[in-house]
């Protein structure tokens, strides 16, 4: 497998649409120099068009996703099985880890799952503080704390100035989904 050197923590949060873009357009740039990537979604199983997009990478990107098939909804009290999938992701993130199964791993919207009580705080960290060198770890979600923006190396905020939700657009096959 090829290799990145020592390997970045890298934070896409905000309020702002990209977010998952943007880890998947770093995986799109690594498979095209032959880096391995996994993505592991949190709170997604929903069908979108980068699941179907990856099966052109010949095998360079690998999407699992552990969620509910309706997205899951914030509420005071989380449904313990929302919660149940989200530590199934996370076990998931650490055996990857232990078995440097890529060089770039994806947590997409894990911070996310902290915001909707499913994680902790604590557990994204550990996740990042268990990060291998030589792997690049990409964190995705609204919400991300101040010790997990200084746990990390990059830490990117998608700020949200117009968007034409607000005016009723819903999402739009090979856009948004």
């Amino acid at each position: 497998m090829k290799t990145i050197g020592k390997g970045y923590v890298h934070i896409y949060t905000g309020n702002g649409k990209g977010k998952t873009s943007a880890a998947l357009g770093l995986a799109l740039r690594a498979a095209g120099r032959g880096l391995k990537t996994h993505i592991v979604q949190f709170m997604k199983a929903q069908h979108y068009g980068e699941l179907d997009g990856v099966k052109m990478t010949r095998g360079l990107i690998t999407i699992e996703q552990h969620g509910h098939p309706s997205f899951c909804r914030f509420t005071e009290t989380p449904d313990p099985k929302d919660v149940k999938r989200a530590l199934t992701a996370l076990a998931r993130m650490h055996e990857l880890m232990q078995a440097r199964a890529c060089v770039i791993l994806i947590a997409d919207e894990i911070i996310t799952a902290c915001l909707f009580r499913l994680l902790t705080e604590d557990d994204v960290l550990k996740v990042i503080g268990n990060k291998p060198e030589g792997m690049e770890l990409v964190l995705t979600g609204r919400g991300a704390t101040e010790r997990m923006i200084e746990a990390a190396d990059l830490v990117t905020e998608m700020q949200e100035i117009k968007h034409y939700y607000a005016k009723g657009v819903d999402a739009r096959e090979g856009i948004e989904s």
